[in-house]
């Protein structure tokens, strides 16, 4: 198992000097690594920092235009270190236009936009503070993890600042040991949601803006020199690989202990870079973890001087001519599309424990389904961690969706450190089989260098899952028969085709003509229906068939997938989407009113009819791959 494990600083910077910077895209992988990883941090000491924080609105933007020293710097500076009400009540002269420590509070994590109405389509800069009381430990070292900021986050720590990040779906560790102060601390977080052709995903998308710190922020403190990062898995040769990296003054030349539950241990000394690999061949009593029994191991890395733990489940995933092979053997991925932030009337992105087990046990055992496709972007490590406890499989994808500046140097460094980040927060999840690399992308030759170098990265990264990516089909003539074909060159750089299909929604198409469309593909590699759907509004019923009507739904559902049996290669479905979610550019009056309505449940959990049409056929399909 090939893994790069070099350090490199990823704190991103978005001034004119660091865009030179990051103007060409890496030449090798292994500076795409993040400078501190904190892997299975959350077995770790850790403050949580969640709960209230005050906030205030930033329209002009000023707390970042007067870093640069114009006139207002002085009084408008958010991040600085200074109780305002104190100066005032001793009569001080100083003046100041904010006041963070009596401004209006927000629940963290949370997204803005469900806050208050006011926030409700506010886009743009944001500053966030918490104090919190901390302690200074002689020989530990201090971190602030980020779960997830939307969408770029400038982090303050007691007026002084500490680093800064890019993309609104992937964790971000920070050192703090020198700026944190025993006692009362100043944690402030300037989060700004704005997207331009440049970011990723540009402002172009089908699902709500969701601003803010939208997931758990943690203050963790560490040893000296402390175990960075550790994965292990198991191969197709029936191995048991794995590999450490120490952060620290003393990471050379350390023994690292394995021990996975109480079936098998191994150790390894540290090289020079503070690296240690170890191999192992698999126990017979190990048990592979699979949908219908998903096994954990709880897995301890230790050192003379510190030691991590985390549940992790054992499983290989390959693909024999078109078939999905699990653990050797031939499943078809019997799942759904998910949004992140479908969880009730006013959804704030916040994705609890018990919010996300809801909507998996929808799919577990409301569908009877062994696969979810989580869409359009990274999920909540709470979401993954649970796919992992409760059988289903994934499919992970970052957000390059739709348009993306193709021909960007720049732009393909981010996606790769996307890319990156969500790789090395998700290895150790055996739930995670497939990795996507798009979305619905238009053909050109720009856009297919830039998909295949996010192929090849996921290979050189993690060459233990499969690649994937969500396709677009097109539907032409072939000796006067119209045919439904994948033209697409991305094709060729994909261990499992993928697409994309609304035919009986969108376009002319009638529901009866569906399973006698004609479709040509490839038949040596396997394929998923990764999105099929129509829109219905919960409760609008026998209205003559007419589309938003459940029963349009519903029939759409029956046709698709009788469809779907004609399809010789088919291992798997995801259709689009288990719940309805908010998307401002849905504007029907009438049936959507900022929602897209192709959910089988309402946002507030109401089943449509297709639920239980998706339902039947994934009974009736269970047991057979």
């Amino acid at each position: 198992m090939k893994k790069i494990l070099i350090a490199l600083c990823l704190v991103l910077h978005f001034g004119p000097a660091a865009a030179a910077a990051t103007a060409t895209p890496p030449t090798t992988h292994a500076d795409l690594r993040p400078a501190v990883l904190l892997t299975a941090s959350q077995s770790r000491d850790s403050q949580d920092l969640s709960g209230q924080w005050t906030y205030s609105k930033d329209l002009y933007r000023t707390g970042l235009n007067d870093i640069n020293g114009w006139v207002a710097k002085s009084r408008m500076q958010r991040y600085r270190d200074i109780d305002i009400a104190a100066q005032e009540a001793k009569g001080g002269v100083e003046f100041f236009e904010f006041d963070l420590d009596r401004s209006a509070q927000m629940n963290i994590p949370g997204a803005w936009n469900a806050a208050t109405p006011t926030l409700r389509y506010y886009d743009g800069l944001v500053w966030f503070q918490r104090k919190f009381n901390a302690r200074k430990e002689q020989g530990k070292r201090a971190f602030l993890r980020f779960e997830a900021v939307n969408y770029r986050a400038y982090v303050y720590l007691n007026g002084k600042e500490i680093g800064r990040h890019e993309g609104g779906f992937t964790p971000f560790v920070l050192e703090v040991t020198d700026a944190l102060r025993a006692g009362d601390n100043r944690l402030t977080v300037g989060v700004d949601s704005t997207h331009d052709a440049q970011t990723i995903p540009t402002p172009i998308t089908d699902w709500d803006l969701y601003g803010g710190i939208t997931r758990p922020v943690r203050l963790i403190t560490t040893p000296a020199t402390f175990i960075d990062d550790a994965t292990v898995s198991l191969g197709q040769d029936g191995r048991i690989t794995g590999a450490v990296q120490l952060q620290g003054a003393q990471a050379a030349g350390q023994v690292v202990k394995v021990a996975i539950g109480d079936l098998a241990t191994a150790s390894a000394t540290t090289d020079a870079n503070g690296r240690a690999v170890f191999a192992l061949a698999a126990p017979g009593k190990l048990q592979r973890w699979s949908p219908d029994s998903p096994k954990l191991y709880d897995v301890r890395f230790s050192t003379a001087t510190d030691a991590i733990r985390d549940r992790i489940g054992f499983r290989t995933i390959a693909v024999k001519g078109n078939e999905i092979l699990l653990n050797g053997k031939p499943i078809f991925l019997r799942g759904i599309s998910l949004h992140e932030e479908e969880f009730g009337s006013n959804p704030a992105r916040n994705m609890t424990e018990q919010a996300s087990r809801a909507l998996l046990n929808e799919i577990k055992h409301g569908l009877n389904g062994n696969y979810v496709r989580l869409s359009h972007y990274p999920h909540s490590e709470t979401t993954l961690r649970l796919a992992d406890e409760i059988g289903l499989l994934v499919w992970s994808e970052i957000p390059v969706y739709w348009t993306v500046d193709w021909e960007n140097p720049a732009v393909l460094h981010k996606a790769l450190v996307m890319q990156a980040e969500t790789i090395y927060r998700d290895r150790n999840r055996a739930a995670v089989v497939m990795w996507s690399v798009g979305n619905e992308t238009p053909v050109s030759p720009a856009r297919t260098a830039f998909h295949s170098a996010m192929a090849d990265n996921v290979r050189a990264l993690d060459p233990t899952r499969l690649v994937s990516a969500a396709l677009l089909v097109e539907r032409h003539k072939v000796n006067g028969e119209e045919v439904t074909e994948i033209q697409d060159p991305l094709a060729d750089k994909l261990d499992v085709l993928a697409v994309n299909t609304y035919a009986g929604w969108y376009g002319g198409d009638t529901l009866d003509a569906l399973p006698n469309l004609k479709w040509k593909l490839p038949t040596d590699r396997p394929l998923i229906l990764s999105e099929f759907g129509a829109d219905a509004l919960a409760g609008y019923r026998n209205d003559g068939m007419k589309k938003f009507t459940e029963e349009y739904q519903a029939e759409y559902y029956r046709q698709t997938l009788a469809l779907a049996e004609k399809l010789p290669t088919l291992r798997g479905l995801s259709p689009w989407i288990l719940k309805d979610f908010q998307s401002p550019r849905r504007e029907h009056p009438v049936f959507q009113n900022g929602w897209n309505r192709k959910g089988l449940m309402s946002e507030t959990g109401v089943r449509k009819q297709a639920f239980g049409v998706l339902a039947d056929y994934y009974n009736r399909k269970a047991g057979t791959k």
